[in-house]
């Protein structure tokens, strides 16, 4: 009897950070993804932004708090994410 190896494979884990602009769904939050980027010619800060939904089960952040998300599978039709830490509380 031949017996196979049967390690599995750890996925890498893809975390994102973002600031909460929007928290009027329940259990869904949209956080602002913003990336700089120098300008090849011009040499000028480009500031490219980008908005996902999280899922937020227990309604935790607010307005304003810097999060961390983990993506998962798909929760439903725009969220593929969720969240994982809150980082800084909003004042």
């Amino acid at each position: 009897m031949i017996m196979e190896n049967t390690t599995k494979r750890t996925a890498k884990v893809r975390l994102i950070q973002g600031r909460v602009v929007s928290d009027t769904m329940d259990k869904t939050r949209v956080i602002l993804l913003e990336s700089r980027k120098m300008h090849p010619l011009i040499k000028k800060p480009l500031v490219k932004s980008h908005r996902i939904k999280i899922h937020d089960a227990k309604n935790e952040s607010k307005l304003g708090d810097v999060v961390l998300a983990v993506e998962t599978r798909p929760l439903s039709r725009d969220k593929r994410h969720r969240l994982f830490k809150i980082l800084e509380k909003a004042e």
